[in-house]
C-alpha cells in the first residue's frame, strides 16, 4: 500500500525530492523486511524510476546499489550502461556484472568507463585482456597499477607495444614483480627507440646513427635481463627474440663476447631444437661440433669464423665473471679481432667492421671503470689526508694534558683560597653585626678557567675520535 501511494506521489514531485525518496526506497530493498507484494511493488517502482527525466534519481539509486550483492540485476545492468557519471559506480564495485557484459562495455565504453572497470577488485583476466587490447592508456595505467588484478604475459606484452611509449605507463610496469623477461625487453626497446626519436628529432644526431645506437642500447639491455632469467623464462625470451627478428648473428656474438654463455646456449637450442646438454658439449668441445651447429642453426657462414675464435679464446683463456651490467670484454674481442683478421680477405668485411666497433666499445667501457675507480680511490685517499691532519694535534694535546690538568689544580686551589678570605673580611663600619664584603668578580677568573678547560677536554675528544676515523679508512683503503 505504501508503495503503491509512493508511485502516485513521486510523478509530480519536484526532482530533489524524487532522488531522496528513491534513495530511501533502494534503501527499504535492501535492509528493510518487506512482504512479497511489497517488495514485489517496489521493484516495478525502481524499474519505472530508471525512466526518470533527472539523473538526480539515477544517481541515488546507483550510490546505494553500487557494492551491493543483492541488488535487483535488472536494475544494475541498466545502471551500467546509463551515462558515466551515473554509471562509474557501479561499473568499479558491483559484484552482479558478468565478465561477458564487462568485456561488453570496455569495447563500446569511453575512457572513463574502461578506468572503472580496471580499477575493479579481483578482476578476471578476460576483462583485464580486453583492456590490454582496446583500453586506453589511462585504463591501462590503472589496470597495471591495480594491485588486485592477475595479468597474463600476453596482456602485459600488448600494453606494452600499444602504450609502452609513455613513461607513466613504464614506471608503472616496472614497480610490478610479475614481469617476464620479454616483456622487459620490450620496455627496453621501446625506452631505446623512444630516446633516439626525439634525438633525432632535435636534430642532436642523424636518424641512421639514433637508429644503431637505440639497436646497441637494446642489445646490451637484452643481455643484462636475460642474464637474470633462467629455465623457461630465458627460453621464452629468447624465443619471443626469434619470434621478433631480433635473435640474430650480431647479438649473438656480443653475448658470446660479453661472457653471457647462457643467452648463447639458449640461442641455439631455440634455433636447431636439440637439447640443451648436447648443445652444450658441441658448442663449446673440441673438433667442428660448432660449425655443425652454427650452420644448422642457418648462421650467415661469414660469422662462424668469430664464434669460432671467441669459443676457443674462452676455452684458452676464460671468461670474467660479472655480476650486474654486461658488457663486452676486452681481451676476448682484441683476440677474436686478431684472429678474423688474419684470416679476412678484406679489410672492409661486415664481419671485421662489427668487431672494431666492439673493439672501440670494449675500450671505452675499460677507460670509464678504470677512472671511475681511480675518481673513487683519490676521493678516498684525500678524505684520510684530510683526517691525518687533525691526528697529530690529538697527540700533542694528550702529551700536554697531564701537564696542564696539575697546572689548573694547583692555581685553581690558590684562587679559591684568596676568595674565601677575600669573602670573609669585615668591615667595622657597618651598622650589621653580620654584615661582610663579596665581591663576586672575584670569581670570574676562576669560571672562565672552569669553561676554557671544558672546551679543551671537547676539542681533545674530538681530535682522538678522527684519529680513529683515519685508521678505519686507512684498513679499509688498504684492503
Amino acid at each position: 500500500m505504501i508503495v503503491r501511494q509512493f508511485i502516485s506521489w513521486v510523478r509530480t514531485a519536484p526532482a530533489g525530492e524524487r532522488a531522496e525518496a528513491t534513495r530511501a526506497l533502494a534503501r527499504a530493498w535492501l535492509v528493510s523486511d518487506l512482504s512479497d507484494d511489497d517488495r514485489l511493488a517496489a521493484e516495478g517502482a525502481l524499474l519505472m524510476l530508471l525512466d526518470d527525466a533527472s539523473p538526480l534519481v539515477r544517481q541515488a539509486m546507483a550510490d546505494v546499489f553500487a557494492a551491493s550483492a543483492d541488488a535487483p540485476p535488472a536494475i544494475i545492468a541498466a545502471l551500467a550502461a546509463d551515462q558515466p557519471d551515473i554509471a562509474l559506480p557501479v561499473l568499479e564495485f558491483s559484484p552482479l556484472l558478468a565478465d561477458a557484459d564487462l568485456v561488453d562495455l570496455v569495447a563500446t565504453g569511453s575512457a572513463a568507463v574502461q578506468c572503472a572497470v580496471a580499477r575493479r577488485v579481483n578482476l578476471p583476466v578476460p576483462v583485464a585482456a580486453a583492456i590490454a587490447e582496446v583500453g586506453d592508456a589511462a585504463a591501462a595505467l590503472e589496470l597495471v597499477e591495480n594491485p588486485h588484478v592477475t595479468l597474463a604475459p600476453f596482456s602485459l606484452a600488448r600494453i606494452v607495444e600499444r602504450h609502452g611509449d609513455l613513461a607513466a605507463i613504464r614506471e608503472a610496469m616496472l614497480q610490478r614483480d610479475d614481469l617476464t623477461a620479454s616483456v622487459r625487453v620490450a620496455l627496453a626497446t621501446k625506452v631505446s627507440t623512444t630516446l633516439a626519436s626525439y634525438a633525432a628529432a632535435r636534430d642532436w644526431i642523424t636518424p641512421d646513427r639514433a637508429s644503431r645506437m637505440a639497436a646497441e642500447a637494446t642489445e646490451r639491455s637484452l643481455l643484462d635481463i636475460a642474464s637474470l632469467a633462467e629455465g623457461e623464462d630465458l627460453a621464452a625470451l629468447v624465443h619471443h627474440l626469434r619470434e621478433s627478428g631480433e635473435l640474430n648473428a650480431g647479438l649473438m656474438l656480443r653475448a658470446l663476447l660479453s661472457g653471457r654463455t647462457n643467452v648463447f646456449t639458449a640461442a641455439l637450442v631455440e634455433l636447431t631444437g636439440l637439447p640443451s646438454q648436447r648443445v652444450a658439449a658441441l658448442a663449446y668441445g673440441r673438433g667442428a661440433g660448432l660449425d655443425a651447429l652454427l650452420t644448422k642453426a642457418e648462421f650467415p657462414a661469414a660469422t662462424v669464423p668469430a664464434f669460432r675464435a671467441a669459443v676457443a679464446a674462452m676455452n684458452e683463456v676464460g671468461t670474467v665473471e660479472m655480476q650486474g651490467v654486461a658488457r663486452l670484454q676486452r681481451g676476448l674481442v682484441e683476440w677474436v679481432l686478431a684472429q678474423c683478421e688474419s684470416e679476412a680477405t678484406s679489410a672492409h668485411d661486415p664481419l671485421l667492421v662489427l668487431l672494431r666497433r666492439f673493439a672501440v666499445e670494449a675500450a671505452r667501457e675499460d677507460a670509464r671503470l678504470f677512472c671511475d675507480d681511480a675518481a673513487t680511490e683519490i676521493d678516498a685517499q684525500r678524505f684520510v689526508a684530510m683526517i691525518e691532519q687533525a691526528s697529530p694535534v690529538a697527540d700533542q694535546m694528550s702529551e700536554d694534558e697531564g701537564l696542564e690538568a696539575d697546572d689548573w689544580m694547583g692555581e685553581e686551589s690558590f684562587v679559591e683560597d684568596e676568595a674565601f678570605a677575600d669573602a670573609q673580611s669585615w668591615s667595622a663600619d657597618d651598622d650589621s653585626e653580620f654584615f661582610y664584603e663579596s665581591d663576586f668578580d672575584d670569581y670570574a677568573p676562576m669560571d672562565e678557567h672552569y669553561v676554557a678547560l671544558n672546551d679543551d677536554n671537547a676539542a681533545i675528544a674530538a681530535a682522538n675520535l678522527d684519529a680513529e676515523i683515519a685508521l678505519l679508512v686507512r684498513e679499509r683503503v688498504a684492503a
